[in-house]
């Protein structure tokens, strides 16, 4: 197996600082997390939107996507590591079973998919929360919307997380994807990124529904951990576009460009079914072995890494 190179990142004098009193100790009361999650919420909104900074937004999506699926696991009582889930979905042939690692993931990738624009988003994400829950997904929101207005969108996301989990301790998936459409609608932001969940603990929202003082404050301190992490995160992606973008005239491939998109896009690469016998997502030939090539290339050249640790079943990817 050839040795990787370590891929290097320099600081990106373009994205925007998350200032360090936003890390602030102060006394953990509502007032104080709604002020020091605007501040983070704000930087996070700025490099999501400035084309200079070039977050790559589907890499980001799916790689929160994984993240969020590796973190509702725990909650949910199963503890499935981040490379199964990981491995369940992409090495799944197209048309067998994934599993419930695989079907998890499939979820939260169709939740970073959600669009929230048009009349008929709501649609969609019933289709993505289940029908047993059409009926209450509205007013669900719209009370979290409310909250959301008066306590910041931070104290609206766990009012969401609070409501679903009263009426069904069970649905925590359900209860971290409302909390996330309502982050998202507060900051008019036209996707959903699956944030809110990463830190949460199942202590936690058992707490949260038992209205336990200090419980919200608690469940909100988390999630601003998760906005921190989802900007360094950010800021990662962005340094490493860039890099694989800066040596994609080097690759001599007549579909590099259509593999580089692709890798820019999506969290993991498996060589032999989504670059070839075409590109995924276009007409681009690719054969198998230059699929391989490009690959190890692009493993050679620092700006990409193999993710398994295999010597077959392999995927490949540009994030950390």
């Amino acid at each position: 197996m050839r040795q990787q190179t370590k891929i290097r990142t320099e600081n990106n004098p373009r994205f925007p600082k998350l200032p360090v009193w936003a890390k602030s100790t102060l006394p953990k009361t509502a007032e104080n997390i709604a002020f020091l999650s605007g501040a983070s919420l704000s930087v996070l909104d700025t490099a999501l939107n400035d084309p200079a900074v070039a977050v790559p937004q589907k890499l980001l999506a799916n790689t929160l996507a994984l993240r969020t699926a590796t973190a509702t696991s725990k909650l949910e009582g199963r503890l499935a590591r981040e490379a199964d889930i990981r491995d369940a979905f992409h090495l799944t042939p197209p048309g067998e079973a994934r599993g419930p690692d695989g079907d998890l993931l499939a979820y939260w990738r169709d939740a970073a998919r959600l669009g929230l624009s048009g009349s008929n988003w709501r649609a969609k994400l019933c289709d993505i929360a289940g029908v047993e829950y059409e009926a209450d997904i509205a007013p669900w929101l719209n009370e979290a919307l409310n909250h959301a207005r008066e306590n910041g969108p931070i104290g609206g996301s766990v009012h969401a997380l609070h409501a679903v989990l009263s009426a069904d301790d069970r649905a925590e998936r359900l209860a971290c994807l409302l909390a996330d459409v309502v982050l998202a609608l507060s900051l008019n932001w036209k996707v959903v990124l699956p944030i809110t969940s990463r830190r949460l603990t199942k202590a936690g929202m058992r707490a949260l529904v038992a209205d336990e003082p200090g419980a919200s404050i608690a469940v909100q301190t988390r999630m601003l951990d998760s906005v921190h992490d989802t900007i360094h995160l950010a800021r990662d992606l962005a340094l490493r576009a860039a890099a694989l973008k800066a040596i994609a005239p080097k690759l001599r491939s007549k579909a590099s460009d259509a593999a580089v998109d692709l890798f820019l896009s999506q969290d993991a690469i498996a060589a032999s079914s989504m670059l070839s016998p075409r590109v995924q997502g276009t007409n681009v030939p690719m054969t198998d072995r230059a699929a391989r090539r490009l690959c190890d290339r692009l493993v050679e050249l620092g700006v990409a890494r193999e993710l398994t640790g295999r010597s077959t079943f392999r995927l490949y990817g540009i994030g950390p």
